[in-house]
């Protein structure tokens, strides 16, 4: 970031730290949606089917009746997948469009970019952001996580790596709070499991080679190396680890590990990685629902976009937390509502409209959504279960779902 962009942002933070609480404030006939996804950027390939999947959502409310006595009003704003860029597009949905939530944010450095503004307006942030950090800087449990946090992601690499029988694992990180998220959270489950790590490494972004890194890997003669990396990275190093001729496995996050690496790499290189990517709530009803009305939007089913389903079910459980509040609720006895309406105990409910007729009869409900089960914790993360993905002859075939305690 420019040194003259980086002062005036910081200029716009603190003015923003100055207004009063805009969403406690405002109330009204209706509730003021930001979308703020990638649409261009790395995380492009994702940001469009967000965005279109919390405008189906919002038609599905407004439908509906809206939510709570209020229709939902629908803002949309590109992020570039740049915390600079995210910062004047989220100023610009609170401050001009008066929004009282800000959803879909996906890169985990643009969501912590945005999280200060949101908590100083005292906004409701939703995102599918990997990196632990934003769980514990959530200092006033405005902050709703629909993906896996980066340190669970390691936690399901631990349960494949014993479910297969490895002996020896080693870890090589990308030094961003993913990469390290990724490898910190698997080697906590595997050393409380009783084992070790053969060797560690933590490198830098934009190398153009990484042979030195990983000879020290494979002096450790490790039989499987966990990674927490990036698409970019993670095909330099494929290519000289199978220039190398070493022949342990691998274990890759889904974003690194997947179709663009294969065509960067061919099938050759690619042959036996084991791709780990969290998968939707398949088998629910609100999935069915949700990719039915994804495949008929867009031409692509649901399963093309993992995101999409989330950031479908942060406007559904949005708008059941506002249906269970009551008519002109602030936006904190909205988020209050967030846990109630999506744990347990509860009538499982599959839709808004569901929902809805529920809270009507003083029911409990429990939203379960397309993505997931949708069960926060403490700290405002849901847990999605994860699917193990082998690419064999250039594929990725989907072998086991696995499931973690947290």
């Amino acid at each position: 970031m420019q040194r003259r962009n980086f002062v005036k942002l910081g200029g716009a933070a603190a003015a923003l730290q100055c207004l009063p609480s805009i969403g406690f404030s405002q109330q009204g006939e209706v509730f003021r949606i930001g979308s703020l996804t990638p649409i261009t950027g790395a995380g492009s390939p994702y940001g469009p089917g967000m965005q279109q999947a919390i405008r189906l959502a919002v038609d599905e409310v407004n439908a509906a009746g809206g939510a709570g006595g209020r229709k939902l009003e629908l803002f949309t704003e590109d992020d570039q997948t740049k915390p600079d860029a995210a910062v004047l597009a989220a100023k610009k949905l609170i401050e001009v469009n008066k929004v009282q939530a800000v959803l879909g944010t996906w890169a985990s450095g643009v969501t912590l970019a945005v999280m200060p503004l949101t908590d100083a307006a005292g906004i409701i942030q939703m995102n599918v952001s990997g990196a632990p950090a934003i769980s514990t800087l959530d200092t006033k449990d405005l902050v709703w996580r629909f993906q896996a946090t980066n340190d669970r992601f390691g936690a399901a690499f631990a349960e494949i790596c014993a479910k297969r029988g490895f002996k020896r694992p080693a870890t090589m990180a990308f030094n961003n709070a993913s990469g390290l998220g990724n490898v910190e959270g698997f080697t906590k489950v595997w050393e409380k499991r009783g084992g070790k790590v053969a060797a560690h490494v933590t490198y830098e972004p934009s190398r153009p080679s990484y042979r030195s890194e990983l000879q020290k890997i494979l002096a450790a003669k490790p039989d499987v190396i966990v990674m927490g990396s990036y698409l970019p990275d993670t095909t330099i190093i494929l290519r000289e680890w199978f220039q190398s001729g070493a022949d342990n496995k691998w274990v890759i996050p889904g974003w690194a590990a997947n179709p663009d690496l294969v065509k960067a790499l061919g099938a050759e290189v690619c042959e036996g990685i084991i791709s780990v990517e969290t998968v939707s709530n398949e088998k629910s009803t609100s999935y069915a629902q949700f990719d039915a009305a994804f495949t008929k939007a867009t031409g692509k089913a649901a399963s093309t976009n993992i995101y999409a389903a989330m950031a479908y079910d942060m406007v559904i459980s949005l708008a059941l937390a506002m249906e269970a509040a009551g008519p002109k609720a602030t936006v904190e006895q909205v988020n209050a509502k967030l846990r109630e309406v999506s744990n347990a105990p509860g009538t499982a409910v599959y839709s808004f409209a569901e929902g809805k007729a529920q809270l009507g009869k003083k029911a409990k409900v429990n939203y379960e959504g397309a993505s997931s089960k949708l069960d926060f914790d403490k700290f405002g993360d849901a847990t999605p279960d994860f699917g193990v993905f082998i690419i064999e002859k250039g594929q990725l075939v989907r072998r086991d779902v696995v499931s973690i305690t947290v």
